[in-house]
């Protein structure tokens, strides 16, 4: 579990995140991923070589960009972590209404662990429809369909590195056991 840095206290939420991410699973003889903002969009790049390290990169300094992005890569098995992006399939902003509904379709887990991880560091969760152009917000499904999720999850548990990284945001930021499905309510997603 990790321990609370007395200085990353004074940090903005989005510095700290990165720090917790990386201080989980940036070790080259682990899983030798960082978490990176400052990027005008997200991307996953793996290592290149042996001298370099995978990226999990994020939107600005966006908290929320961070934890969706951290999200995706807890998703990704082991043969999508060696794939640029992981290999998904994606349509930009302007997507058909069978476009959206694939999105929302393929979305439900790394949204629902998104809103884990903002509960641990105790950030508002937004759900993304990502399609702004075509006015199509999140539907009502896709809400209670995240929300099923995160109680499924809950009640189940979560792999590894999301426990891992969950714990330990909820540590550095002082906050419940993040996996407490009380913690967790449909009509905080309207």
């Amino acid at each position: 579990m990790a321990v609370t840095c007395p200085d990353s206290v004074h940090l903005p939420p989005c510095d700290r995140i990165v720090i917790v991410f990386n201080r989980c699973f940036a070790d080259p003889a682990g899983f030798n991923t960082r978490l990176c903002g400052g990027f005008p969009e997200p991307y996953y790049r793996p290592a290149e070589g042996e001298q370099d390290y995978h990226r999990v990169e994020f939107t600005r300094d966006y908290p929320a960009s961070a934890l969706h992005e951290a999200a995706h890569w807890c998703v990704a098995g082991e043969a999508r972590r060696r794939l640029p992006d992981y290999g998904y399939w994606y349509a930009p902003d302007g997507r058909s209404a069978e476009q959206q509904a694939e999105f929302e379709r393929v979305e439900v887990v790394p949204q629902a662990l998104e809103w884990i991880f903002a509960c641990a560091c105790s950030l508002r969760f937004r759900v993304s429809a990502d399609n702004l152009e075509s006015g199509l917000g999140p539907s009502v499904g896709f809400k209670r369909a995240i929300w099923q999720q995160v109680q499924t999850f809950c009640q189940r548990g979560v792999n590894a590195r999301a426990e891992t990284f969950a714990r330990a945001l909820a540590a550095e930021f002082g906050r419940p056991d993040p996996l407490d499905p009380a913690l967790y309510q449909l009509t905080d997603l309207s």
